[in-house]
């Protein structure tokens, strides 16, 4: 066995206390986000345990029974699980194929833009509605859709058409809150894809104009390409939150005529789990979800590194 010396040991822990204090400025920058995630996200973390639990908050953490996977069988057996389940699974489909792909064509348009005025007054009206809460802009869909006085329905019924009832329409739920999520959330979610199309070399588009490639050409196979392994990446971290449909706007959309297609994982846990202090119940739920995301995500990771793209480990 390989024997170190008192000598080298020595070596290495004043060329590690060397470097430490060389770096100390970034490491002082790193410490913010580290204390953050170890504080906010991995230190909660142990929270879980209690979905193995039938936890009694006048007992405490260590002293509630341990009743295994009762809570998950209920979750299970639950006759409303595959409804949730189904609701949840469509509404996080629509998500995924309505409003993932808008930011991409959006951040493409963006970029084709010349004039910066323009570009820059366009980038700011998306990017507002990301700042409004999801009261106001339910509050606004409200406005613009009740059949007492809302502008769609008074313009519906101006042109000889009979009046909708979109708030309470199961038909129109979904349709409605996934418009609400493309409307709001678009403009933020071009961000990241602008970033990116700045870093494409000017001298590729310069060479594809002087081979006759037109704009469609050169968007196609130029910016396309160069934000490929981005739109890889954030569809992968999307996938992992893939039930998550949200909390906030749903409960303010649901009542009780759309309640069958609306009650989704996040408004059964408020209302099943919170509301009634079943706390075990509402983590075991939030569990499953978890574990459903943590195998979307290493799936696509996968069959995005079969197919070349680096993935997201």
């Amino acid at each position: 066995m390989e024997q170190h010396s008192p000598t080298a040991s020595r070596s290495w822990a004043s060329g590690a206390k060397g470097r430490l204090l060389r770096n100390r400025w970034l490491y002082m920058m790193v410490l913010p986000g580290l204390l953050y995630f170890l504080i906010f996200k991995y230190w909660p973390m142990y929270g879980i345990f209690i979905s193995f639990k039938d936890y009694q908050p006048f007992l405490g953490f260590w002293d509630s029974p341990f009743v295994g996977f009762k809570h998950f069988e209920r979750l299970f057996g639950d006759p409303n699980f595959l409804v949730l389940f189904r609701n949840t699974l469509i509404l996080a489909t629509y998500n995924i194929l309505f409003f993932f792909p808008l930011p991409i064509i959006i951040a493409l348009m963006l970029n084709e833009l010349k004039q910066e005025f323009v570009k820059r007054t366009v980038q700011t009206l998306v990017y507002i509605p990301h700042f409004m809460s999801w009261v106001v802009v339910v509050g606004i869909a409200y406005m613009f859709f009740t059949t007492e006085g809302g502008i769609v329905n008074e313009l519906i019924a101006r042109f000889g058409g009979e009046k909708i009832n979109f708030l309470i329409s199961n038909d129109w739920f979904r349709f409605m809150v996934t418009a609400e999520v493309m409307w709001k959330e678009t403009g933020w979610g071009t961000i990241i894809f602008l970033a990116a199309l700045s870093g494409v070399d000017p001298q590729l588009y310069e060479a594809a104009r002087m081979d006759g490639a037109n704009r469609l050409r050169q968007m196609w196979h130029i910016t396309l390409p160069a934000i490929r392994s981005t739109i890889v990446i954030l569809l992968i971290l999307r996938l992992g939150h893939f039930l998550d449909t949200g909390f906030e706007q749903i409960f303010l959309m649901l009542n009780a005529m759309n309640r069958e297609v609306g009650e989704v994982f996040d408004t059964y846990v408020y209302s099943v789990g919170i509301s009634q202090g079943q706390y075990s119940y509402s983590t075991a739920v939030g569990l499953f979800k978890s574990i459903v995301g943590l195998f979307l995500v290493v799936a696509a990771n996968r069959l995005a590194k079969k197919f070349g793209e680096e993935g997201i480990y």
